[in-house]
């Protein structure tokens, strides 16, 4: 019976074989004769969640990953769009730039109405009753063009340049997107997954930050990759179209007007700086990018794990990661983008800036003290409703379709 006892026990042979060393010798003969039975699954131990997780998403190609991430940027670029417009519009107009009338300059009106017709119709809409006839004109007062808000922005847009205007440059966002995602998300996933096991191995100290590295190194890379279409998106959702019946310009059309003045330069060296200006504005937009990644990575990746350990890790179906995913990605979208939105004002206000000379002398901290000496607080956090409205939702949509989409193919 003891020495039953002592084969199903067999840590307590040790501390009794110094008083009673016999039987210990016999439980080991016993042990020896006995067949090998496998080991119980409940007493192996289990890889932590973030481990089996990673080892899963190494599965992964970089084809796979690319196409999750293509598909998220393509339904987030068009679900958001509208508040990317009403956050551009509010920006441009504390910058400086009038959203009068089309028609309200001398030479477009005769263009429209022609030379001999004294009448001209200036009104924000045909449906407008706040206008008002002066001599020949009928007029708006100046509060029809002037934006007080997000919704208001949308109505205006709306109702004055048609419902289509609010997805204004979604191509371009697409054009954007597509490929800046495509690179950003699946390399955060291998340098995250790299870091992670480097630091588990050598500095574990480091190891919670290892998601702030790596969305800032991703970032900038995909940033500095597709800068010139996000100029021309900025430019595309910034302007109103000043000529009526002819189609707005543009990705290649916006970018060519960009760039114009370099069609007159003489030397190849005066033609290949004027061609920076491509680039103008990168510098503000590296600086909102990196922070934003640091601040969205750093807070989502334990609230994603948080959740997901409430949903049940690999017992999760695709809703439930769906879920865990889009909530976890809303939060931190959400806190990053009311983090840098001053940076945000400041990468807008550069990239609309029409004078070639000034572009490439303004940088991002004498924009901010523009800013500042123009609006103050207030004008630094100028588009902060629809930026936080539409990067919540954005970043939700990428992080979780992007999820769902390697949970599916894995």
């Amino acid at each position: 019976m003891v020495d039953s006892e002592r084969v199903r026990n067999p840590w307590m042979a040790s501390s009794s074989s110094s008083s009673n060393p016999a039987p210990s010798i016999q439980s080991a003969e016993l042990n020896a004769q006995l067949p090998m039975l496998p080991e119980s699954p409940s007493l192996q131990p289990s890889p932590s969640p973030s481990r089996r997780q990673a080892s899963d998403a190494q599965k992964l190609g970089i084809g796979e990953r690319a196409f999750s991430a293509a598909g998220a940027a393509f339904i987030s670029a068009i679900i958001v769009n509208p508040l990317d417009v009403a956050k551009t519009r509010l920006q441009a107009q504390a910058a400086g730039v009038s959203y009068s009338h089309r028609l309200s300059d001398m030479t477009s009106r005769m263009a429209c109405f022609g030379p001999n017709m004294m009448f001209a119709d200036l009104r924000c809409s045909p449906s407008c009753s706040r206008a008002g006839i002066h001599g020949t004109i009928s007029l708006c007062p100046p509060e029809c063009f002037r934006y007080k808000g997000t919704f208001d922005v949308l109505c205006k847009v709306v109702q004055q340049e048609g419902f289509s205007r609010l997805w204004r440059g979604t191509n371009a966002g697409l054009a954007l997107a597509v490929p800046t995602v495509g690179i950003y998300l699946p390399c955060y996933d291998i340098l995250r997954n790299w870091l992670e096991e480097f630091t588990s191995r050598n500095a574990p100290m480091s190891t919670p930050y290892v998601p702030l590295v790596a969305g800032s190194l991703s970032r900038s890379l995909a940033c500095a990759t597709c800068y010139p279409i996000e100029l021309a998106r900025t430019r595309m959702q910034a302007f109103q179209q000043a000529q009526v019946g002819k189609k707005p310009p543009g990705v290649f059309q916006t970018l060519g007007g960009v760039v114009s003045h370099v069609k007159g330069s003489s030397s190849p060296q005066e033609t290949l700086k004027g061609y920076r200006v491509l680039w103008t504005g990168m510098g503000a937009q590296l600086a909102r990018d990196v922070p934003f990644s640091a601040i969205c990575w750093s807070t989502l990746e334990p609230t994603r794990r948080k959740l997901l350990s409430l949903v049940g890790n690999d017992n999760a179906n695709a809703l439930g990661v769906l879920g865990a995913n889009f909530l976890a990605g809303f939060v931190a979208g959400s806190l990053a983008a009311g983090a840098t939105c001053p940076l945000d004002v400041a990468k807008t206000r550069r990239q609309i800036e029409r004078d070639p000379v000034r572009q490439l002398k303004m940088t991002t901290r004498q924009t901010l003290m523009e800013v500042w000496r123009d609006g103050g607080m207030k004008g630094l956090f100028t588009g902060l409703g629809p930026r936080v409205g539409r990067a919540g939702p954005s970043v939700g949509i990428v992080v979780s379709f992007y999820e769902v989409v390697k949970f599916v193919l894995h």
